[in-house]
């Protein structure tokens, strides 16, 4: 048996002729599909809207004389991306509110650029908190107590500190020089000697013994947090062969997070230490009474695995550190409750406060432990959606093809630093014009800085605002919203500017006793006077 096995010339399937025809049949076909294909498919042109259908104010002016067919221009922003008005802004006659108050009838009056302080927000904000911390408290038959603390360094004025404290919170220091401003609070008559005066901050021995003299004057309710340990023996050095006792917290380190540049936070005690030094340091010292272990992680209070699990933490070492001590009664969350900086904010506030209490209700169950009282120190929450500051648009400038500016009578490195230093985000909002069409520009300040622009949006730096011709009689209005915390404090309210640029002037808004509105001028824009005094000049 064998097989036959064919010659390779003897193999003609595939003779030159047949490959040439299949070649042609197969391009035929191709074309032919696609011929078919053309004259089947439908042209693709937008449809004939009615006018019913179409608010004339978003098609596009170039274009608009066209009948048949059109495009349709950039959307207002509002209409984009967040429902409008919402608490605290809306429209009156086509200009902007804040809480109500027109303001450009606050331009008319004053003028631009200024910086304005809507103090009722800040009882507000203090009511609800509190309201909320008692509720979970109630809900969960929760033992301790919520104690509210107005953080000082975050807004100083006398105006936004007096709001705060007509709501009877106790207050947090952080330098030496905050207890001179508790002694002039005191000599007002805006608080009295029972209020709880937390001290936290780097304690320097002009710290410490400002912190003593205040508890000799008769503060009991003094509560030292001491940062590192160093200042435990810089505090029982001034204490020696005294009978004061000082009630102490300590605070603990916290692990930042992923993408920070370094591993721990550099403020507070090593987590891993603080049962160990206050037994063999704290615990048998006679002038020394720990109360309250302390924590604040920087990124804020938020429901993420990273802020819970540095919570936990910081519970189980309190579990620790009661079955040590008897006179440990307090947890402090520190600050970091969220602010509206957009328009889209979301933030359960009912959620993570219930949370909150449940978890130290439950932790403290599990160790069969006295439920602590619960403090805060909230600074941004309580000032910062009570603030703003209004610039006028001065000119628009065109650099490239695409890139557009506005420049505003102002730096905005001057007026908020945080959005130039941190990228911190501030709702932004035209107060005018909100009936013209929008358009992506860059906001500049007139310094003559090259950062001396808005840069805190996300992927750009562009943001949609309203359109105007170069010869409109009315200037263009802006706003930046939510800008009661920190930004005087860290541009040096009063002080020299980059520039020389003055710093605008301050507008107070407030309710009188019969619930009338009332504003008035804190202090106008610094003048060329007072700067040059500061500089040494006659």
């Amino acid at each position: 048996m064998y097989f036959c096995i064919p010659k390779l010339k003897d193999l003609k399937l595939f003779r030159k002729k047949d490959f040439v025809a299949l070649v042609f049949i197969s391009l035929f076909s191709m074309g032919t599909i696609a011929l078919f294909y053309q004259i089947l498919k439908p042209t693709e042109v937008l449809p004939i809207y009615q006018p019913n259908l179409v608010n004339e104010k978003l098609v596009d002016s170039t274009v608009s004389y066209i009948s048949k067919y059109h495009t349709i221009a950039d959307f207002n922003l509002i209409n984009q991306t967040y429902q409008f008005p919402q608490e605290g802004f809306n429209l009156k006659e086509g200009q902007l509110t804040f809480h109500g108050i027109s303001i450009k009838h606050l331009i008319d009056k004053y003028g631009t650029p200024f910086r304005l302080f809507y103090l009722p927000e800040i009882s507000a904000k203090i009511k609800r908190a509190r309201t909320l911390f008692q509720k979970a408290i109630d809900k969960y038959q929760y033992k301790g107590k919520y104690h509210y603390c107005y953080c000082t360094k975050c807004n100083h004025f006398s105006h936004i500190i007096s709001s705060a404290l007509k709501e009877n919170v106790h207050l947090e220091t952080s330098s030496s020089f905050d207890i001179d401003l508790v002694i002039n609070l005191y000599k007002e008559q805006k608080i009295n000697k029972e209020i709880v005066i937390i001290n936290n901050g780097y304690k320097t021995e002009e710290y410490l013994k400002k912190i003593i003299a205040l508890y000799d004057d008769g503060f009991k309710n003094i509560l030292v947090v001491l940062d590192n340990k160093p200042e435990l023996k810089r505090l029982s050095k001034l204490l020696k062969d005294t009978n004061k006792k000082i009630k102490i917290g300590l605070r603990m380190a916290i692990n930042e997070e992923p993408q920070s540049s370094y591993h721990t936070s550099r403020m507070g005690i090593r987590h891993t230490e603080i049962v160990d030094f206050y037994k063999n340091e704290i615990k048998n010292n006679v002038n020394i009474s720990l109360k309250m272990l302390h924590f604040f992680v920087d990124s804020g209070i938020k429901d993420s695995m990273y802020y819970w699990g540095e919570f936990q933490k910081a519970l189980k070492l309190y579990a620790e550190l009661k079955k040590q001590s008897d006179s440990l009664n307090a947890f402090n969350l520190g600050g970091g409750f969220p602010i509206r900086n957009n328009l889209g904010f979301d933030y359960d506030y009912n959620y993570m406060i219930d949370e909150i209490v449940k978890n130290i209700k439950e932790g403290c169950d599990n160790e069969n432990i006295q439920p602590p009282d619960i403090f805060t120190e909230f600074g941004k929450y309580t000032v910062g959606e009570s603030g703003a500051i209004i610039f006028e648009v001065l000119e628009q400038k065109k650099q490239n093809d695409t890139e557009s500016w506005y420049l505003i009578n102002n730096s905005l490195m001057n007026t908020i630093p945080d959005a130039w230093s941190i990228h911190e985000k501030f709702i932004l909002l035209p107060i005018n014009k909100w009936e013209n069409e929008y358009k992506r520009v860059n906001i500049g300040g007139i310094s003559c800085d090259h950062s001396d622009y808005y840069n805190s949006e996300d992927f750009n730096q562009e943001v949609h605002l309203p359109h105007f011709p170069e010869n409109d009689k009315e200037p263009l209005y802006l706003g930046f919203f939510h800008t009661g915390a920190y930004q005087d404090s860290l541009s040096g309210y009063g002080g020299i500017k980059h520039c020389l640029i003055p710093a605008p002037k301050h507008i107070i808004i407030d309710k009188d006793d019969n619930g009338n509105y009332t504003d008035y001028v804190y202090r106008n824009e610094q003048s060329v006077e007072e700067m040059f005094n500061l500089l040494g000049y006659n």
